[in-house]
């Protein structure tokens, strides 16, 4: 079972994710994130950012990989997971650029952008902590329905929900694209550490499915699971259809300090 955290709001649950990759940067200081997108991280990213310049850790050696990113928008395009995770994650904590990695959506070398990407994350050492967050239809990366549970990075098609969810980052719903490459369930497994976060009410059902319902790959999410070390971070709209809610509060309220998340 993932142990599940419920918090007050998306900013205590930002710096309680923000302590552990502080913790995790301090005892590795070449450590490899699994970076996320979206609106969902980035109550994270502005406490790490603010716990990085108070504590004045050097960050220079860390090393990050993207979730996932958008097949065929058009190089330096703002809506780009490259752009986004510069300028949410790289610059506001001061990141080496060359050390963070984005899957190559460059159609010209898609083909083999995905082995290219899996082999990277490999010489790396693999992912210390991944951060995620859960789509309506269940996602975590672009995983959506569907999606095998030992899949590695890969092209996929998006959902039509996931389309629309997305919709507001663009000028047009139709300028979303249908493509996407983004790493396997297998692959975010992989990963030593899982912490996904999830707020508000539209994420309830997903949540729900992920943390309790049956593992399946028509929940993608389900698959944390499988993992012998995954963290749940979430406020109470978003826990408001967990059936051991009360079980997570308890267990939460009376964990040793020193085991950390």
């Amino acid at each position: 079972m993932a142990e599940v955290v419920i918090v007050g709001s998306e900013e205590e649950a930002g710096e309680l994710a923000a302590s552990a990759l502080v913790d995790l940067v301090r005892s590795r200081p070449d450590a490899v994130l699994g970076l996320a997108t979206g609106s969902t991280p980035l109550s994270t990213y502005r406490a790490l950012a603010r716990r990085l310049r108070d504590d004045g850790l050097d960050v220079s050696r860390v090393r990050g990989f993207a979730l996932d990113e958008y097949v065929g928008l058009p190089p330096g395009h703002p809506e780009s997971y490259r752009a986004v995770i510069t300028r949410e994650v790289v610059e506001p904590l001061g990141l080496t650029p060359s050390l963070v990695h984005v899957p190559n959506g460059d159609p010209e070398t898609i083909r083999t952008a995905a082995d290219d990407y899996e082999r990277a994350i490999a010489d790396a050492g693999g992912v210390d902590l991944q951060i995620l967050g859960i789509g309506r239809t269940g996602h975590i990366g672009f995983n959506e329905p569907g999606s095998s549970l030992a899949s590695p990075t890969r092209v996929k098609t998006l959902t039509e929900q996931t389309r629309a969810d997305n919709a507001r980052f663009f000028d047009s719903p139709d300028d979303v694209p249908v493509h996407c490459i983004t790493q396997g369930i297998g692959t975010i497994l992989r990963a030593r550490h899982l912490v996904l976060l999830a707020f508000g009410a539209a994420k309830a059902r997903a949540l729900a499915d992920a943390v309790e319902g049956p593992v399946s790959a028509s929940r993608p999410g389900s698959a944390i699971q499988l993992h012998p070390h995954a963290t749940v971070i979430v406020d109470e709209a978003a826990a408001a259809e967990l059936e051991h809610a009360d079980y997570y509060r308890h267990a939460w309220a009376n964990k040793p300090d020193w085991q950390g998340i």
